[in-house]
């Protein structure tokens, strides 16, 4: 019998877990560890930041929702783990106590998601600072809270994001619902909106551009009288200013600033685990090269920019990409365990990312996410359109249904995907793939 440890239960971990227990017989234990007590589907937060939408509606409580999948859940924070030793420790999270703990594993699969490094500039984060994220429930919450009394006495606001960001889709549709719901209260006119972002250009997001949107977000921009700022990289941060690096400053009531990615502390306290940002370097089996051990799922997985930009930026690992990770990673394992036969599986990191934008949406189709050396990419594409608003939508409530019922990818969504030229994981190749380990059949 083998324990396979998930650690994080959001848009990455919770499918893991779901996958491995759909492959691996009942002998072997799946176990997830959460510091969170609820699953929060992540992409509908601008909308709970701006009071469009309740954080119940976009929760599912995990002590409930997982043990019926014959999956352990422990509501703990781990505070180290020791890859030599196969040992994690934690402290275990009670409405009563709090005890610590070590738990013992044949794997763990790494999928935290990222810890905001709010300490990057000065005056960042609505936590003794004067900015306010949409990157975690509780910030969403925070921010709700502090447009509600922006409302009340309206001023010009700055949404945007920060050097070394690498998460830009939720700046814009944070923007764009910002515009649409001022205007539906009739206070637009009396909102100036700033867009600063570290991108070299706006539409880059992280991965080179794709398709139009280099002129499509403009485009929004324009049409929404939003001055746009790119290529410009924020100092700090006071009460009501956001201070540039060039020296100039922009007056802000209202200031959502998304912050850099890194990994967890535990695991940048891990020797030889992580880079310097606290992520996980992984095989193309997304197993780490040094520990057999460890594989990695998610926001917390290194992932090389694509190309060097004046203001560092970083590449984004979109929900999709989490989830085809998560399908290769329990193949991979289930493989190791001896329970399947075959090629061993990678993520193909193809990625199809819906953005509502109030009075429209765009649908983002890139294939795969990362261009190749020469920038390229086998499919690049865009639309846009209300009915991608609604699609969004849907897809929450449809993603929800897939985690109350244990679902990761089923059969038919799988089908679709192909349909469309999507295979989400591919084989690998032994012969002409140096880091994997060969599997006997």
């Amino acid at each position: 019998m083998a324990r396979i440890v998930v650690i994080g239960a959001g848009l990455g971990g919770l499918p893991a877990a779901y996958e491995l227990r759909h492959v691996l017989p009942r002998e072997h234990k799946i176990t997830i560890i959460s510091n969170q007590p609820k699953f929060t589907f992540v992409p509908s937060l601008p909308w709970v930041a701006l009071g469009l939408k309740t954080l119940a509606s976009i929760q599912l409580d995990l002590a409930k929702t997982v043990p019926k999948h014959d999956i352990e859940f422990i509501h703990a924070a781990v505070t180290a783990i020791d890859p030599k030793s196969r040992q994690i420790r934690m402290r275990e999270i009670d409405s009563q106590c709090q005890s610590d703990r070590i738990l013992d594993y044949d794997y763990a699969v790494i999928a935290t998601g990222p810890e905001l490094a709010m300490d990057a500039l000065k005056g960042l984060g609505a936590e003794g600072g004067y900015t306010q994220s949409i990157c975690n429930p509780h910030h969403a919450l925070l921010a709700d809270e502090a447009w509600q009394k922006f409302l009340a006495n309206p001023g010009p606001i700055v949404v945007g994001a920060s050097p070394g960001a690498s998460c830009f889709g939720p700046a814009y549709e944070f923007a764009f619902l910002i515009h649409d719901d001022l205007k539906r209260r009739g206070l637009r006119s009396q909102v100036p909106i700033t867009f600063i972002t570290s991108e070299p250009y706006a539409g880059h997001l992280g991965i080179g551009g794709m398709a139009s949107s280099q002129w499509l977000m403009r485009k929004f921009m324009a049409e929404r009288e939003i001055e746009l700022m790119e290529n410009t990289a924020i100092s700090h941060f006071e009460r009501d200013a956001v201070h540039l690096v060039d020296g100039r400053v922009i007056s802000s009531k209202f200031t959502m600033v998304l912050p850099p990615f890194r990994g967890p502390k535990f695991l940048r306290e891990a020797e030889g685990l992580t880079d310097a940002k606290g992520f996980i370097p992984v095989l193309s089996t997304y197993r780490h090269p040094s520990f057999e051990s460890i594989y990695s799922v998610g926001v917390v997985t290194q992932l090389k920019p694509v190309e060097q930009t004046p203001i560092p930026t970083g590449a984004p690992k979109v929900g999709l990409m989490s989830e085809e990770m998560a399908l290769a990673v329990a193949q991979n394992i289930a493989l190791e365990l001896g329970v399947t036969s075959g090629n061993q599986l990678r993520p193909t990191l193809q990625a199809v990312c819906f953005a509502d934008f109030g009075n429209t949406g765009a649908l983002f189709l890139a294939d795969p996410l990362l261009p190749d050396a020469a920038g390229d990419r086998k499919r690049a594409l865009i639309y846009h359109g209300i009915w991608v608003s609604w699609m969004k939508a849907g897809f929450e409530k449809y993603f929800l249904t897939k985690m109350r019922f244990g679902w990761t990818i089923p059969w038919f969504e799988k089908l679709g995907f192909r349909v469309i030229g999507l295979p989400l994981v591919e084989p690998i190749i032994p012969s002409s793939e140096p880091d994997v380990v060969r599997v006997r059949a």
